[in-house]
């Protein structure tokens, strides 16, 4: 059984839209590591967490003071905030204002 016309444009549509999307995902990877690592090798240091994530992993550690990890989280968020502090450019999108406001928990 034969697949028509309309049958073939549509599987080589998808795999061009597959693979584009595919081939999009990696060179945007590639250059946010290529930033990363030119950070790190001017600065010696970068941000590990978005303001965002930042604002989760606080919340987190405020509602699970007593969880296994919470330790541990603390640990990784008060680093975070102090390279923020030391650092003069970073990854992520911080302003200064949202720098400023944070604390070591």
């Amino acid at each position: 059984m034969a697949l028509s016309t309309s049958a073939w444009v549509v599987m080589l549509g998808s795999i061009a839209v597959l693979w584009g999307t595919a081939v999009w995902a990696l060179v945007r990877s590639l250059r946010d590591e290529d930033e990363k690592l030119e950070l790190l090798n001017e600065q010696g240091e970068i941000d590990t967490y978005s303001p965002r994530s930042m604002t989760e992993l606080r919340e987190w550690i405020r509602e699970n003071p007593n969880d296994k990890h919470a330790s541990e989280a603390r640990e990784r968020y008060n680093e975070c905030v102090e390279t923020l502090r030391r650092i003069d450019t970073t990854f992520y999108d911080w302003s200064q204002s949202e720098i400023d406001s944070l604390e070591r928990l």
